[in-house]
């Protein structure tokens, strides 16, 4: 039996589940956040995680997807499990209830627009960017039985194609936003290219250390959490270490890098004091020790 949480999401359940109709064929539908419009001229920085997590937990919540996902981070929050309809389409009354029809519909917000500016660097499509994280989402949805097929065929430009009525009904896979029934919207604009599935099943162990507390992190205090820790820093580019040596002992290297860390997520003031928190600290990934 496939999950119906994602094993690498942060559970964020909003609640108000209902069922999918199981006479459709099992799909996924690819959305980007789309919440700034910026051109090649004037591009404008992306918007934090936390803000588009804390929109569909609240006010947005009747617009929830099931996935939110950060492609630059790989982080990822899932508000709705897999067997229940999300609410991220325009569903008409007497339509084809576009977000329950299929054995599955999962919907996959990528936390993205184009021409975001991260780090200095500008993103045309979200192809440009690193997609960190596709693969654990690619095969997740697989384990759900959707095909790695686009009926409307892959999508490569912010246009709007609409899926005729006896396809939608009859054929799963992947489609865009762009490509459903009822809808209006011109988005993803691209999506990454799937990749192969694992060879076994997914696993019920969590891939990466739970969150400690805050206690955890004292001066001295040793272990191999730290160390997986400053690995992870050093892979996000925030590095602020001024030595290589005693790497599983929480001193000031690791404060100033949490701090680059939290920074980076978008926290300010007391909240990117350098002391991880739940929220910054899922997303950092660190794997299990």
């Amino acid at each position: 039996m496939p999950h119906p949480w994602m094993p690498q999401a942060l559970k964020a359940d909003v609640g108000d589940h209902a069922p999918c109709d199981p006479e459709f064929p099992a799909r996924a539908i690819a959305h980007i956040t789309a919440d700034r419009e910026a051109d090649a001229g004037t591009p404008l920085d992306l918007v934090p995680f936390g803000n588009l997590e804390g929109f569909f937990t609240g006010g947005g919540r009747g617009r929830s997807p099931h996935l939110l996902w950060d492609p630059f981070t790989g982080a990822f929050t899932q508000f709705f499990p897999a067997t229940s309809r999300s609410k991220a389409l325009s569903d008409k009354a007497g339509g084809t209830r576009t977000n329950r029809a299929g054995k599955v519909v999962i919907q996959i917000e990528a936390l993205f627009f184009p021409h975001c500016r991260v780090n200095g660097k500008v993103f045309a499509r979200l192809v440009d960017t690193p997609c960190r994280g596709w693969d654990d989402l690619h095969a997740w949805i697989n384990s759900w039985d959707v095909p790695d097929v686009w009926p409307m065929g892959p999508p490569t430009s912010l246009t709007r194609r609409t899926c005729p009525a006896d396809k939608w009904r009859s054929q799963g896979g992947w489609y865009a936003h762009a490509h459903v029934p009822e809808n209006d919207h011109v988005d993803p604009g691209s999506w990454p290219a799937f990749v192969s599935p694992p060879p076994g099943p997914l696993s019920d162990e969590p891939r990466f250390e739970p969150f400690p507390g805050v206690p955890f992190f004292r001066a001295g205090r040793r272990s191999p959490v730290i160390a997986g820790m400053h690995g992870r820093l050093v892979d996000e580019d925030c590095d602020r270490y001024t030595s290589s040596t005693a790497i599983d002992v929480w001193g000031p290297g690791d404060v100033r890098s949490y701090t680059a860390w939290q920074q980076k997520l978008g926290l300010e003031g007391s909240a990117a004091d350098g002391v991880p928190g739940r929220f910054s600290w899922d997303r950092l990934a660190v794997p299990n020790v």
